[in-house]
């Protein structure tokens, strides 16, 4: 059976190739060190562009005479010294918000460079990389896991499947286990997308990780789980590529605002029980939604209860382009964290089909 693949609207089918990537999921910046200056611009990630000016949603070219890089020796380019300090204020967030809004603004060219490979070529890169990291590493995969930041060494045991989104990307799904329990089993995503004509893997994801119960290990989805999971028909509405990254902005900039008035904690009241809840913001899903041709946006984003690590709120948030300011008209809990089978897993408080026509366009 061929790898099924997600078109631009949600619909499943099953195309023998094309298949691109894009995600905006959340990356941890980890500490950044100091890069040697005037770093060559193609050596540089987003081609030498101030990645400040990006998490701004704007395009800056750079000398890169201004660098920062991770931990991963992966350089980043800043326009100036100011530029610098203020991304180095919050690296993660502003890391994020340049590739989603690269990713935004690019969709239709790596649609356009996808037509060059197909799953088999992701499928080989991937199994490429693993080899080569194991090799390093005495035969295991290493990879930290960001929820509570512990090192991975794990066992490859095979491709799942491939997933493919058209215009958004491959996304192989990789079986591994721990080498010291065959039973602690996990499934890691890779996010592989063209790159100066090249296929290259954009981000490793933890997909599926073993949570034990009753003495045996369940294979269990994280939440939040990663974006391109999510059915794009849960939502209305259709893609909204050109202007989605504006869209997110608002949204995590709205919550931004609201949390620094609180010590950065999001208080948002439950529409059902009225209680105010103290959450702090994960990730915007994406694709996002444009509801209409007038300006009406959908976006669907996780906030996690503050002080736990798995306790995950599905909100919507209801925007409109007025003028050119996007604007939040309406936000609601969507989905509640409940805890089944010592797990914490999301319980939908409604589905859009039973919502009237005041909720699609507010």
């Amino acid at each position: 059976m061929k790898p099924d693949t997600l078109n631009l609207y949600g619909a499943l089918t099953f195309p023998r190739t094309k298949r691109v990537a894009l995600i905006g999921a959340l990356l941890g910046c980890a500490a950044l060190i100091p890069a040697r200056a005037d770093t060559p611009a193609a050596a540089a990630e987003f081609g030498g562009q101030c990645v400040e000016g990006l998490s701004q949603g704007r395009h800056i070219i750079t000398k890169c005479a201004v660098t920062w890089a991770d931990k991963d020796g992966k350089t980043y380019c800043f326009s100036s010294e100011d530029a610098r300090k203020s991304f180095l204020e919050n690296p993660g967030a502003n890391l994020q918000k340049a590739r989603d809004f690269i990713a935004a603004s690019s969709a239709d060219s790596t649609e356009k460079a996808m037509q060059n490979f197909d799953s088999g070529d992701a499928e080989t890169l991937v199994k490429g990389l693993i080899e080569e990291r194991a090799k390093a590493n005495g035969g295991l995969f290493p990879l930290g896991d960001p929820a509570d930041g512990t090192q991975l060494k794990l066992a490859f045991d095979g491709i799942d499947f491939t997933r493919t989104i058209d215009g958004y990307g491959f996304f192989p799904d990789v079986k591994f286990h721990d080498p010291q329990d065959a039973q602690k089993r996990y499934l890691i995503d890779f996010w592989v997308a063209p790159s100066d004509g090249q296929l290259k893997v954009q981000e490793i994801r933890i997909y599926k990780e073993p949570i034990k119960a009753e003495g045996s290990w369940t294979l269990t989805a994280r939440s939040p789980v990663p974006w391109w999971w999510i059915p794009a028909s849960e939502h209305p509405g259709h893609m909204a590529t050109k202007r989605g990254w504006e869209v997110m902005s608002a949204v995590e900039q709205g919550a931004l605002a609201e949390a620094t008035k609180n010590h950065g904690v999001f208080k948002l009241k439950d529409d059902k029980t009225g209680k105010v809840l103290d959450l702090e913001f994960v990730d915007t899903h994406l694709p996002v939604r444009q509801l209409d041709d007038n300006g009406h946006y959908f976006a669907c984003t996780d906030f996690r209860a503050v002080g736990t690590k798995d306790q995950i709120y599905d909100i919507d948030f209801w925007i409109t382009d007025k003028d050119g300011q996007m604007t939040i008209e309406q936000t609601r809990v969507h989905k509640v964290p409940e805890l089944k089978s010592g797990q914490w897993v999301q319980v939908p408080r409604y589905e859009w089909k039973d919502l009237g026509p005041s909720h699609v366009v507010p």
